[in-house]
Protein backbone atom coordinates (compact mmCIF):
# COMPACT_ATOMS: atom_id res chain seq x y z
CA UNK A 1 0.00 0.00 0.00
CA UNK A 2 1.38 3.42 -0.89
CA UNK A 3 2.04 5.73 2.00
CA UNK A 4 -0.46 8.52 2.43
CA UNK A 5 1.16 11.89 1.90
CA UNK A 6 0.54 14.52 4.53
CA UNK A 7 1.97 17.96 5.10
CA UNK A 8 3.85 18.31 8.38
CA UNK A 9 2.37 21.18 10.36
CA UNK A 10 4.63 23.62 12.12
CA UNK A 11 3.99 24.16 15.80
CA UNK A 12 2.70 27.56 16.81
CA UNK A 13 4.61 28.94 19.78
CA UNK A 14 3.68 31.77 22.13
CA UNK A 15 5.33 33.08 25.26
CA UNK A 16 1.99 33.70 27.02
CA UNK A 17 -0.44 31.35 28.68
CA UNK A 18 -4.02 31.03 27.52
CA UNK A 19 -5.21 33.14 30.45
CA UNK A 20 -3.07 36.11 29.44
CA UNK A 21 -5.08 39.04 28.02
CA UNK A 22 -2.24 39.70 25.56
CA UNK A 23 -2.67 36.42 23.68
CA UNK A 24 -5.56 37.48 21.42
CA UNK A 25 -4.13 40.85 20.22
CA UNK A 26 -0.71 39.36 19.54
CA UNK A 27 -2.15 36.33 17.78
CA UNK A 28 -4.34 38.59 15.68
CA UNK A 29 -1.46 40.86 14.67
CA UNK A 30 0.83 37.95 13.80
CA UNK A 31 -1.83 36.14 11.77
CA UNK A 32 -1.76 33.08 14.05
CA UNK A 33 -5.34 33.59 15.19
CA UNK A 34 -6.69 33.76 11.65
CA UNK A 35 -4.80 30.60 10.73
CA UNK A 36 -6.15 28.70 13.73
CA UNK A 37 -9.71 29.79 13.00
CA UNK A 38 -9.55 28.83 9.32
CA UNK A 39 -7.56 25.62 9.59
CA UNK A 40 -9.71 22.51 9.56
CA UNK A 41 -7.89 19.57 11.19
CA UNK A 42 -10.42 17.08 9.84
CA UNK A 43 -8.93 17.28 6.30
CA UNK A 44 -5.49 16.49 4.95
CA UNK A 45 -5.31 19.79 3.09
CA UNK A 46 -6.99 23.16 3.05
CA UNK A 47 -6.93 23.15 -0.77
CA UNK A 48 -6.38 20.54 -3.46
CA UNK A 49 -5.96 21.78 -7.02
CA UNK A 50 -6.67 19.29 -9.80
CA UNK A 51 -4.59 20.33 -12.80
CA UNK A 52 -1.08 21.76 -13.07
CA UNK A 53 -1.66 24.44 -15.69
CA UNK A 54 -1.33 28.20 -15.43
CA UNK A 55 -4.56 28.81 -13.53
CA UNK A 56 -4.16 25.92 -11.11
CA UNK A 57 -0.54 26.71 -10.27
CA UNK A 58 -1.20 30.40 -9.69
CA UNK A 59 -4.04 29.53 -7.31
CA UNK A 60 -1.98 26.91 -5.47
CA UNK A 61 1.06 29.13 -5.01
CA UNK A 62 -1.00 32.09 -3.83
CA UNK A 63 -2.87 29.91 -1.32
CA UNK A 64 0.42 28.49 -0.02
CA UNK A 65 1.82 32.00 0.33
CA UNK A 66 -1.17 32.77 2.55
CA UNK A 67 -0.23 29.92 4.87
CA UNK A 68 -2.58 27.23 3.57
CA UNK A 69 -1.83 23.52 3.21
CA UNK A 70 -1.99 22.97 -0.56
CA UNK A 71 -1.64 20.02 -2.93
CA UNK A 72 -1.56 19.96 -6.74
CA UNK A 73 -2.56 16.78 -8.60
CA UNK A 74 -1.34 16.75 -12.18
CA UNK A 75 -0.89 13.89 -14.65
CA UNK A 76 -0.94 14.37 -18.43
CA UNK A 77 -2.62 11.50 -20.27
CA UNK A 78 -0.55 10.80 -23.42
CA UNK A 79 -2.05 11.75 -26.78
CA UNK A 80 -2.97 8.99 -29.28
CA UNK A 81 0.51 9.55 -30.75
CA UNK A 82 2.09 9.04 -27.31
CA UNK A 83 2.98 12.65 -26.52
CA UNK A 84 2.94 13.89 -22.93
CA UNK A 85 4.70 16.65 -20.99
CA UNK A 86 5.57 18.01 -17.59
CA UNK A 87 4.13 20.55 -15.20
CA UNK A 88 2.77 23.97 -16.30
CA UNK A 89 -0.03 22.96 -18.64
CA UNK A 90 -0.87 23.73 -22.25
CA UNK A 91 0.60 27.22 -22.56
CA UNK A 92 4.15 26.37 -21.55
CA UNK A 93 4.36 22.90 -23.11
CA UNK A 94 2.18 22.77 -26.23
CA UNK A 95 0.74 26.25 -26.60
CA UNK A 96 1.83 29.87 -26.28
CA UNK A 97 5.53 29.35 -25.60
CA UNK A 98 6.51 26.92 -28.40
CA UNK A 99 4.04 28.59 -30.75
CA UNK A 100 5.65 32.01 -30.38
CA UNK A 101 9.11 30.55 -30.81
CA UNK A 102 8.13 28.79 -34.05
CA UNK A 103 6.45 31.97 -35.23
CA UNK A 104 9.66 33.85 -34.50
CA UNK A 105 11.65 31.23 -36.42
CA UNK A 106 9.51 31.85 -39.50
CA UNK A 107 9.91 35.63 -39.16
CA UNK A 108 13.67 35.26 -38.83
CA UNK A 109 13.79 33.31 -42.08
CA UNK A 110 11.98 36.09 -43.90
CA UNK A 111 14.25 38.68 -42.28
CA UNK A 112 17.34 36.80 -43.44
CA UNK A 113 15.98 36.74 -46.97
CA UNK A 114 15.09 40.43 -46.85
CA UNK A 115 18.45 41.40 -45.36
CA UNK A 116 20.13 41.36 -48.77
CA UNK A 117 18.05 44.40 -49.74
CA UNK A 118 19.57 46.21 -46.76
CA UNK A 119 23.12 45.44 -47.80
CA UNK A 120 23.78 42.20 -45.95
CA UNK A 121 25.79 39.80 -48.09
CA UNK A 122 24.77 36.18 -47.50
CA UNK A 123 27.10 33.79 -49.30
CA UNK A 124 24.80 30.79 -48.95
CA UNK A 125 21.11 30.22 -49.55
CA UNK A 126 19.02 30.44 -46.39
CA UNK A 127 17.93 26.98 -45.21
CA UNK A 128 15.98 25.83 -42.20
CA UNK A 129 16.67 22.79 -40.02
CA UNK A 130 13.51 21.57 -38.29
CA UNK A 131 15.32 19.29 -35.85
CA UNK A 132 17.57 22.10 -34.60
CA UNK A 133 14.56 24.35 -34.00
CA UNK A 134 12.47 21.78 -32.12
CA UNK A 135 15.45 20.73 -30.00
CA UNK A 136 16.03 24.34 -28.90
CA UNK A 137 12.33 24.84 -28.19
CA UNK A 138 12.04 21.67 -26.12
CA UNK A 139 15.13 22.60 -24.11
CA UNK A 140 13.53 25.93 -23.28
CA UNK A 141 10.23 24.27 -22.37
CA UNK A 142 12.12 21.83 -20.14
CA UNK A 143 13.82 24.70 -18.33
CA UNK A 144 10.41 26.26 -17.68
CA UNK A 145 9.09 22.94 -16.31
CA UNK A 146 11.97 22.80 -13.86
CA UNK A 147 11.47 26.40 -12.78
CA UNK A 148 7.79 25.73 -12.02
CA UNK A 149 8.67 22.63 -10.00
CA UNK A 150 11.27 24.61 -8.07
CA UNK A 151 8.74 27.36 -7.33
CA UNK A 152 6.27 24.80 -5.95
CA UNK A 153 8.92 23.33 -3.66
CA UNK A 154 9.98 26.76 -2.40
CA UNK A 155 6.38 27.62 -1.53
CA UNK A 156 5.76 24.25 0.17
CA UNK A 157 3.10 23.15 -2.31
CA UNK A 158 2.79 19.36 -2.43
CA UNK A 159 3.01 18.38 -6.11
CA UNK A 160 1.82 14.85 -6.89
CA UNK A 161 2.14 13.48 -10.41
CA UNK A 162 -1.16 11.60 -10.31
CA UNK A 163 -4.61 11.68 -11.90
CA UNK A 164 -7.27 13.08 -9.58
CA UNK A 165 -10.82 11.73 -9.37
CA UNK A 166 -13.54 12.48 -6.82
CA UNK A 167 -14.87 9.43 -4.97
CA UNK A 168 -17.12 11.21 -2.46
CA UNK A 169 -17.58 14.64 -0.92
CA UNK A 170 -14.26 16.22 0.11
CA UNK A 171 -12.38 13.04 -0.86
CA UNK A 172 -10.34 12.35 -3.97
CA UNK A 173 -8.48 9.39 -5.42
CA UNK A 174 -5.02 10.01 -6.91
CA UNK A 175 -3.78 7.41 -9.41
CA UNK A 176 -0.16 7.62 -10.56
CA UNK A 177 1.33 6.37 -13.82
CA UNK A 178 1.85 2.88 -12.37
CA UNK A 179 -1.77 2.53 -11.33
CA UNK A 180 -1.13 2.99 -7.62
CA UNK A 181 -3.98 4.71 -5.78
CA UNK A 182 -3.86 7.08 -2.81
CA UNK A 183 -6.72 8.96 -1.19
CA UNK A 184 -6.69 12.55 0.07
CA UNK A 185 -9.22 14.88 1.64
CA UNK A 186 -9.48 18.67 1.51
CA UNK A 187 -11.75 21.45 2.68
CA UNK A 188 -11.84 23.05 -0.77
CA UNK A 189 -11.05 21.99 -4.33
CA UNK A 190 -10.18 23.88 -7.51
CA UNK A 191 -10.75 22.27 -10.91
CA UNK A 192 -8.13 23.49 -13.40
CA UNK A 193 -7.83 20.53 -15.76
CA UNK A 194 -7.88 22.54 -18.99
CA UNK A 195 -8.66 21.19 -22.45
CA UNK A 196 -7.24 18.78 -25.03
CA UNK A 197 -7.51 18.84 -28.85
CA UNK A 198 -10.60 17.34 -30.46
CA UNK A 199 -10.48 14.60 -33.10
CA UNK A 200 -12.74 14.21 -36.13
CA UNK A 201 -14.12 10.79 -35.28
CA UNK A 202 -13.39 9.42 -38.76
CA UNK A 203 -11.40 6.44 -39.98
CA UNK A 204 -7.66 6.99 -39.52
CA UNK A 205 -7.73 10.24 -37.55
CA UNK A 206 -6.19 9.05 -34.27
CA UNK A 207 -3.91 6.57 -36.03
CA UNK A 208 -2.33 8.89 -38.60
CA UNK A 209 -3.13 12.51 -37.71
CA UNK A 210 -1.43 14.75 -35.17
CA UNK A 211 -2.67 17.71 -33.12
CA UNK A 212 -1.03 20.66 -31.38
CA UNK A 213 -0.22 18.22 -28.55
CA UNK A 214 2.27 16.50 -30.88
CA UNK A 215 3.22 19.21 -33.33
CA UNK A 216 5.69 21.34 -31.33
CA UNK A 217 7.86 18.36 -30.36
CA UNK A 218 7.65 16.59 -33.72
CA UNK A 219 11.14 15.08 -34.22
CA UNK A 220 11.09 15.38 -38.03
CA UNK A 221 10.11 17.99 -40.60
CA UNK A 222 6.40 17.51 -41.39
CA UNK A 223 6.77 18.13 -45.14
CA UNK A 224 3.63 18.89 -47.16
CA UNK A 225 1.00 19.49 -44.50
CA UNK A 226 -2.79 19.59 -44.47
CA UNK A 227 -4.12 21.69 -41.60
CA UNK A 228 -7.74 20.86 -40.82
CA UNK A 229 -9.64 23.65 -39.10
CA UNK A 230 -10.06 27.41 -39.09
CA UNK A 231 -9.24 28.19 -35.46
CA UNK A 232 -6.45 30.51 -34.38
CA UNK A 233 -4.27 27.44 -33.74
CA UNK A 234 -4.91 26.17 -37.27
CA UNK A 235 -4.01 29.44 -38.98
CA UNK A 236 -1.02 30.09 -36.73
CA UNK A 237 0.51 26.68 -37.44
CA UNK A 238 -0.23 26.99 -41.15
CA UNK A 239 1.36 30.43 -41.17
CA UNK A 240 4.70 29.54 -39.68
CA UNK A 241 4.91 26.27 -41.62
CA UNK A 242 4.58 28.34 -44.79
CA UNK A 243 7.12 30.78 -43.39
CA UNK A 244 9.56 27.89 -42.94
CA UNK A 245 9.19 27.06 -46.63
CA UNK A 246 6.81 24.09 -46.47
CA UNK A 247 3.81 23.35 -48.68
CA UNK A 248 0.65 24.05 -46.65
CA UNK A 249 -3.06 23.51 -47.31
CA UNK A 250 -5.81 24.62 -44.92
CA UNK A 251 -9.17 22.82 -45.07
CA UNK A 252 -12.03 24.93 -43.70
CA UNK A 253 -15.57 23.67 -43.12
CA UNK A 254 -17.22 27.06 -42.52
CA UNK A 255 -15.85 30.47 -41.46
CA UNK A 256 -12.34 31.45 -40.46
CA UNK A 257 -11.53 32.46 -36.89
CA UNK A 258 -15.03 32.01 -35.54
CA UNK A 259 -15.74 34.58 -32.84
CA UNK A 260 -13.23 37.06 -34.27
CA UNK A 261 -14.07 39.97 -36.55
CA UNK A 262 -14.72 38.41 -39.95
CA UNK A 263 -13.39 41.30 -42.00
CA UNK A 264 -10.08 40.97 -40.18
CA UNK A 265 -10.14 37.18 -40.49
CA UNK A 266 -10.40 37.45 -44.26
CA UNK A 267 -7.47 39.88 -44.35
CA UNK A 268 -5.40 37.37 -42.40
CA UNK A 269 -6.34 34.63 -44.88
CA UNK A 270 -5.53 36.88 -47.84
CA UNK A 271 -2.06 37.58 -46.47
CA UNK A 272 -1.48 33.85 -45.96
CA UNK A 273 -2.50 33.12 -49.54
CA UNK A 274 0.13 35.59 -50.70
CA UNK A 275 2.68 33.45 -48.85
CA UNK A 276 1.55 30.37 -50.77
CA UNK A 277 -0.94 28.84 -48.33
CA UNK A 278 -3.77 27.09 -50.17
CA UNK A 279 -7.30 27.20 -48.74
CA UNK A 280 -9.93 24.52 -49.37
CA UNK A 281 -13.24 26.10 -48.35
CA UNK A 282 -16.42 24.24 -47.42
CA UNK A 283 -14.82 20.78 -47.16
CA UNK A 284 -14.45 18.29 -44.30
CA UNK A 285 -12.29 15.14 -44.19
CA UNK A 286 -14.16 11.83 -44.13
CA UNK A 287 -11.21 9.40 -44.23
CA UNK A 288 -7.44 9.36 -43.76
CA UNK A 289 -5.40 6.51 -45.25
CA UNK A 290 -1.71 5.74 -44.83
CA UNK A 291 -0.01 5.02 -48.16
CA UNK A 292 3.60 4.95 -46.94
CA UNK A 293 5.23 4.76 -43.52
CA UNK A 294 8.04 7.12 -42.67
CA UNK A 295 9.10 10.30 -40.92
CA UNK A 296 7.13 11.77 -42.48
CA UNK A 297 5.15 9.18 -44.39
CA UNK A 298 2.53 9.67 -47.09
CA UNK A 299 -1.19 10.04 -46.36
CA UNK A 300 -4.27 10.22 -48.56
CA UNK A 301 -7.13 12.38 -47.32
CA UNK A 302 -10.65 11.99 -48.68
CA UNK A 303 -12.88 15.03 -48.11
CA UNK A 304 -16.51 15.84 -48.78
CA UNK A 305 -18.12 19.18 -49.60
CA UNK A 306 -20.33 20.71 -46.91
CA UNK A 307 -22.59 22.20 -49.60
CA UNK A 308 -23.05 19.26 -51.94
CA UNK A 309 -21.89 15.78 -52.91
CA UNK A 310 -18.46 16.66 -54.30
CA UNK A 311 -15.63 14.38 -53.13
CA UNK A 312 -11.96 15.36 -53.36
CA UNK A 313 -8.71 13.56 -52.53
CA UNK A 314 -5.26 14.84 -51.68
CA UNK A 315 -1.80 13.49 -50.82
CA UNK A 316 0.12 14.90 -47.86
CA UNK A 317 3.02 14.01 -45.59
CA UNK A 318 1.33 15.23 -42.41
CA UNK A 319 -2.25 15.97 -41.34
CA UNK A 320 -2.60 18.41 -38.45
CA UNK A 321 -6.02 18.59 -36.77
CA UNK A 322 -6.97 21.93 -35.19
CA UNK A 323 -10.77 21.81 -35.11
CA UNK A 324 -11.26 22.79 -31.48
CA UNK A 325 -10.70 21.54 -27.95
CA UNK A 326 -12.69 19.57 -25.37
CA UNK A 327 -12.69 20.22 -21.63
CA UNK A 328 -11.08 17.55 -19.44
CA UNK A 329 -13.99 17.11 -17.02
CA UNK A 330 -15.53 13.77 -17.98
CA UNK A 331 -13.35 11.38 -15.99
CA UNK A 332 -12.68 13.20 -12.74
CA UNK A 333 -15.80 12.12 -10.83
CA UNK A 334 -17.67 15.42 -10.80
CA UNK A 335 -20.98 13.61 -11.12
CA UNK A 336 -20.29 11.74 -7.85
CA UNK A 337 -20.38 14.95 -5.83
CA UNK A 338 -23.03 16.78 -7.85
CA UNK A 339 -20.99 19.37 -9.75
CA UNK A 340 -23.05 20.57 -12.71
CA UNK A 341 -21.32 20.37 -16.10
CA UNK A 342 -22.51 21.56 -19.49
CA UNK A 343 -23.24 18.24 -21.21
CA UNK A 344 -22.49 19.62 -24.67
CA UNK A 345 -19.20 21.44 -24.00
CA UNK A 346 -17.98 19.73 -20.84
CA UNK A 347 -17.40 23.13 -19.24
CA UNK A 348 -18.27 24.00 -15.66
CA UNK A 349 -20.75 26.84 -15.02
CA UNK A 350 -19.59 29.06 -12.16
CA UNK A 351 -20.75 32.25 -10.47
CA UNK A 352 -18.82 35.52 -10.33
CA UNK A 353 -16.43 34.13 -7.71
CA UNK A 354 -15.58 30.96 -9.71
CA UNK A 355 -17.75 28.78 -7.46
CA UNK A 356 -19.46 25.73 -9.00
CA UNK A 357 -22.83 24.24 -8.05
CA UNK A 358 -21.07 22.52 -5.13
CA UNK A 359 -20.02 25.23 -2.62
CA UNK A 360 -16.55 23.86 -1.82
CA UNK A 361 -15.60 23.20 -5.49
CA UNK A 362 -14.29 26.03 -7.68
CA UNK A 363 -12.99 26.18 -11.26
CA UNK A 364 -10.51 28.36 -13.15
CA UNK A 365 -9.03 28.37 -16.63
CA UNK A 366 -10.32 26.83 -19.84
CA UNK A 367 -12.82 24.55 -18.09
CA UNK A 368 -14.92 27.54 -17.00
CA UNK A 369 -18.00 28.14 -19.12
CA UNK A 370 -18.30 31.44 -20.96
CA UNK A 371 -14.88 32.90 -20.10
CA UNK A 372 -11.87 33.71 -22.36
CA UNK A 373 -9.54 30.77 -22.89
CA UNK A 374 -6.35 32.74 -22.28
CA UNK A 375 -3.42 32.00 -20.01
CA UNK A 376 -3.25 35.43 -18.29
CA UNK A 377 -6.99 35.21 -17.62
CA UNK A 378 -6.51 31.86 -15.87
CA UNK A 379 -3.53 33.15 -13.89
CA UNK A 380 -5.42 36.22 -12.72
CA UNK A 381 -8.54 34.23 -11.85
CA UNK A 382 -6.55 31.64 -9.88
CA UNK A 383 -4.59 34.20 -7.93
CA UNK A 384 -7.65 36.27 -6.99
CA UNK A 385 -9.60 33.13 -6.06
CA UNK A 386 -6.94 32.11 -3.54
CA UNK A 387 -6.93 35.59 -2.04
CA UNK A 388 -10.69 35.52 -1.58
CA UNK A 389 -10.69 32.02 -0.09
CA UNK A 390 -7.78 32.42 2.31
CA UNK A 391 -6.75 36.07 2.42
CA UNK A 392 -9.96 37.86 3.24
CA UNK A 393 -9.93 39.76 -0.06
CA UNK A 394 -13.03 40.59 -2.10
CA UNK A 395 -11.60 41.48 -5.52
CA UNK A 396 -13.08 39.49 -8.41
CA UNK A 397 -11.53 38.68 -11.77
CA UNK A 398 -12.59 41.03 -14.57
CA UNK A 399 -13.13 38.87 -17.64
CA UNK A 400 -14.18 41.78 -19.85
CA UNK A 401 -11.91 43.13 -22.59
CA UNK A 402 -8.93 40.79 -22.33
CA UNK A 403 -6.66 41.54 -25.32
CA UNK A 404 -5.49 38.61 -27.40
CA UNK A 405 -3.33 38.01 -30.47
CA UNK A 406 -3.46 35.59 -33.39
CA UNK A 407 0.15 34.89 -34.37
CA UNK A 408 -0.36 34.51 -38.10
CA UNK A 409 2.19 36.01 -40.54
CA UNK A 410 0.02 39.14 -40.56
CA UNK A 411 -0.35 39.32 -36.81
CA UNK A 412 -3.84 40.15 -35.63
CA UNK A 413 -4.48 41.56 -32.18
CA UNK A 414 -7.86 42.44 -30.75
CA UNK A 415 -9.67 43.43 -27.59
CA UNK A 416 -13.39 43.34 -27.01
CA UNK A 417 -16.25 42.74 -29.40
CA UNK A 418 -15.97 41.89 -33.06
CA UNK A 419 -18.04 44.21 -35.24
CA UNK A 420 -20.64 41.46 -35.69
CA UNK A 421 -20.93 41.00 -31.93
CA UNK A 422 -21.08 44.76 -31.31
CA UNK A 423 -24.01 45.01 -33.72
CA UNK A 424 -25.72 42.13 -31.93
CA UNK A 425 -25.25 43.68 -28.49
CA UNK A 426 -25.77 47.40 -29.19
CA UNK A 427 -27.74 47.31 -32.47
CA UNK A 428 -26.46 48.70 -35.74
CA UNK A 429 -28.22 52.05 -35.39
CA UNK A 430 -26.16 52.80 -32.27
CA UNK A 431 -22.81 52.18 -33.96
CA UNK A 432 -20.61 54.00 -36.44
CA UNK A 433 -17.97 52.10 -38.41
CA UNK A 434 -14.94 54.21 -39.35
CA UNK A 435 -11.66 53.50 -41.12
CA UNK A 436 -8.40 55.36 -41.35
CA UNK A 437 -4.90 54.60 -42.57
CA UNK A 438 -2.28 54.04 -39.88
CA UNK A 439 0.23 56.18 -41.74
CA UNK A 440 3.31 54.76 -39.98
CA UNK A 441 6.79 54.11 -41.38
CA UNK A 442 7.29 50.55 -42.54
CA UNK A 443 10.77 49.35 -43.56
CA UNK A 444 9.31 46.45 -45.54
CA UNK A 445 8.16 48.88 -48.24
CA UNK A 446 11.80 49.10 -49.31
CA UNK A 447 11.72 45.38 -50.06
CA UNK A 448 8.21 44.50 -51.10
CA UNK A 449 7.11 47.75 -52.71
CA UNK A 450 4.08 49.81 -51.80
CA UNK A 451 1.72 46.83 -51.64
CA UNK A 452 -1.90 47.08 -50.68
CA UNK A 453 -2.56 49.64 -47.99
CA UNK A 454 -4.63 48.11 -45.23
CA UNK A 455 -6.90 50.52 -43.46
CA UNK A 456 -7.42 50.65 -39.73
CA UNK A 457 -11.17 50.48 -39.09
CA UNK A 458 -12.93 50.87 -35.78
CA UNK A 459 -16.49 50.72 -34.55
CA UNK A 460 -17.57 53.46 -32.19
CA UNK A 461 -20.69 54.16 -30.21
CA UNK A 462 -22.57 57.35 -30.96
CA UNK A 463 -22.11 60.43 -28.77
CA UNK A 464 -24.58 59.28 -26.16
CA UNK A 465 -22.97 55.82 -25.94
CA UNK A 466 -19.42 56.20 -24.48
CA UNK A 467 -18.02 53.01 -25.95
CA UNK A 468 -15.39 52.39 -28.59
CA UNK A 469 -15.00 49.17 -30.52
CA UNK A 470 -11.89 49.67 -32.63
CA UNK A 471 -9.60 47.60 -34.76
CA UNK A 472 -6.51 48.47 -36.76
CA UNK A 473 -3.71 46.60 -38.47
CA UNK A 474 -0.50 47.07 -40.40
CA UNK A 475 1.46 45.21 -43.09
CA UNK A 476 2.79 41.71 -42.65
CA UNK A 477 5.98 41.38 -40.57
CA UNK A 478 5.11 44.62 -38.80
CA UNK A 479 2.21 43.08 -36.97
CA UNK A 480 -1.43 43.90 -36.50
CA UNK A 481 -3.00 45.52 -33.49
CA UNK A 482 -6.68 44.82 -33.50
CA UNK A 483 -9.99 46.28 -32.58
CA UNK A 484 -10.92 47.53 -29.14
CA UNK A 485 -14.22 47.76 -27.32
CA UNK A 486 -13.98 50.00 -24.30
CA UNK A 487 -16.62 50.49 -21.65
CA UNK A 488 -15.84 53.07 -18.92
CA UNK A 489 -16.80 50.88 -15.94
CA UNK A 490 -14.69 47.99 -17.21
CA UNK A 491 -11.76 49.37 -19.19
CA UNK A 492 -9.83 50.25 -16.07
CA UNK A 493 -9.28 46.70 -14.84
CA UNK A 494 -8.70 43.46 -16.65
CA UNK A 495 -6.26 40.91 -17.95
CA UNK A 496 -3.49 41.51 -20.43
CA UNK A 497 -2.55 38.94 -23.06
CA UNK A 498 0.10 38.25 -24.07
CA UNK A 499 2.20 39.41 -21.13
CA UNK A 500 4.70 42.20 -21.69
CA UNK A 501 7.54 39.95 -20.61
CA UNK A 502 6.80 37.71 -23.59
CA UNK A 503 6.94 40.28 -26.37
CA UNK A 504 9.18 42.93 -27.86
CA UNK A 505 9.06 45.26 -30.84
CA UNK A 506 5.76 46.80 -29.83
CA UNK A 507 6.41 50.25 -31.25
CA UNK A 508 3.81 50.06 -34.00
CA UNK A 509 1.19 48.84 -31.55
CA UNK A 510 2.06 51.62 -29.15
CA UNK A 511 1.59 54.24 -31.83
CA UNK A 512 -1.65 52.71 -33.04
CA UNK A 513 -3.13 52.49 -29.56
CA UNK A 514 -2.02 56.00 -28.71
CA UNK A 515 -3.74 57.33 -31.80
CA UNK A 516 -6.82 55.43 -30.75
CA UNK A 517 -6.66 57.03 -27.31
CA UNK A 518 -7.33 60.44 -28.85
CA UNK A 519 -10.85 59.21 -29.56
CA UNK A 520 -11.34 58.27 -25.92
CA UNK A 521 -12.63 61.11 -23.76
CA UNK A 522 -14.94 59.70 -21.13
CA UNK A 523 -14.81 59.78 -17.32
CA UNK A 524 -12.87 56.84 -15.96
CA UNK A 525 -13.01 55.90 -12.25
CA UNK A 526 -9.65 54.12 -12.05
CA UNK A 527 -6.27 53.85 -13.80
CA UNK A 528 -6.07 52.39 -17.27
CA UNK A 529 -3.21 50.18 -18.36
CA UNK A 530 -3.51 48.47 -21.72
CA UNK A 531 -0.45 46.43 -22.55
CA UNK A 532 0.50 46.06 -26.19
CA UNK A 533 -0.71 42.90 -27.87
CA UNK A 534 2.31 42.53 -30.14
CA UNK A 535 4.15 39.38 -31.07
CA UNK A 536 7.91 39.60 -31.23
CA UNK A 537 9.41 36.90 -29.04
CA UNK A 538 12.73 37.81 -27.54
CA UNK A 539 15.57 35.88 -29.23
CA UNK A 540 16.93 35.06 -25.78
CA UNK A 541 13.97 32.92 -24.80
CA UNK A 542 14.97 29.89 -26.87
CA UNK A 543 18.19 29.58 -24.92
CA UNK A 544 16.54 30.08 -21.56
CA UNK A 545 17.70 33.70 -21.23
CA UNK A 546 15.47 36.53 -20.16
CA UNK A 547 13.99 38.97 -22.61
CA UNK A 548 11.08 41.19 -23.40
CA UNK A 549 9.69 44.07 -21.44
CA UNK A 550 8.95 44.70 -17.81
CA UNK A 551 5.58 45.68 -16.44
CA UNK A 552 5.07 49.37 -15.71
CA UNK A 553 2.34 50.63 -13.37
CA UNK A 554 -0.55 52.44 -14.95
CA UNK A 555 -0.85 56.21 -14.56
CA UNK A 556 -3.77 58.14 -13.19
CA UNK A 557 -4.24 61.74 -14.25
CA UNK A 558 -6.98 64.17 -13.28
CA UNK A 559 -8.40 67.11 -15.14
CA UNK A 560 -8.82 70.58 -13.68
CA UNK A 561 -11.92 69.56 -11.74
CA UNK A 562 -10.29 66.51 -10.19
CA UNK A 563 -12.17 64.00 -12.36
CA UNK A 564 -9.88 61.15 -13.48
CA UNK A 565 -9.41 60.97 -17.23
CA UNK A 566 -8.85 57.89 -19.31
CA UNK A 567 -5.12 57.36 -19.76
CA UNK A 568 -3.82 54.78 -22.19
CA UNK A 569 -0.42 53.52 -21.12
CA UNK A 570 1.24 51.51 -23.85
CA UNK A 571 4.59 49.95 -23.20
CA UNK A 572 7.04 49.41 -26.05
CA UNK A 573 10.38 47.71 -25.52
CA UNK A 574 12.82 49.96 -23.66
CA UNK A 575 10.43 52.90 -23.67
CA UNK A 576 7.09 54.02 -22.32
CA UNK A 577 4.88 56.31 -24.35
CA UNK A 578 1.68 57.79 -22.97
CA UNK A 579 -1.06 59.99 -24.30
CA UNK A 580 -3.47 61.60 -21.87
Amino acid sequence: MPIKHRVQRKSLKTSHTVSSPLVTPQAHQSGVLQKLLQEDPTYDYDLIVIGGGSGGLSCAQEAAALGRRVMVLDLVVPSPQGTSWGVAGTCVNVGCVPKKLMHQAALLGQALTDSRKFGWECSQQVKHNWETMTEAIQKHVGSLNRSYQRALREKAVAYVNSYGEFVEHHKIKATNGKGQETYYTAAKFVIATGERPRYLGIQGDKEYCITSDDFFSLPYCPGATLVVGASSVALECAGFLAGLGLEVTVMVSSQLLRGFDQEMAEKVASSMQQLGVRFLRKFVPVEVQQLEKGSPGKLKVVAKSTEGTEIIEGLYNTVLLAIGRDSCTKKIGLEKIGVKVNEKTGKIPVNDVEQSSVPYVYAVGDVVEGQPELTPVAVQAGRLLARRLFGGRLEKCDYINAPTVVFTPLEYGCCGYAEEKAVEVYRKENLEVRRCDCGMFRPSLLIHGSGDRISRPWTEGRRDHPRICSRHEMWAHEAAAGRHHWDPPHVCTGVHHPGDHEVIGAGHHAEGLLRLSRCCRFPCPAPVSVKTACSRVSPGTASGQGGGTAAVPSTRLADGEGQPRCVLDVLARSRQVSQD
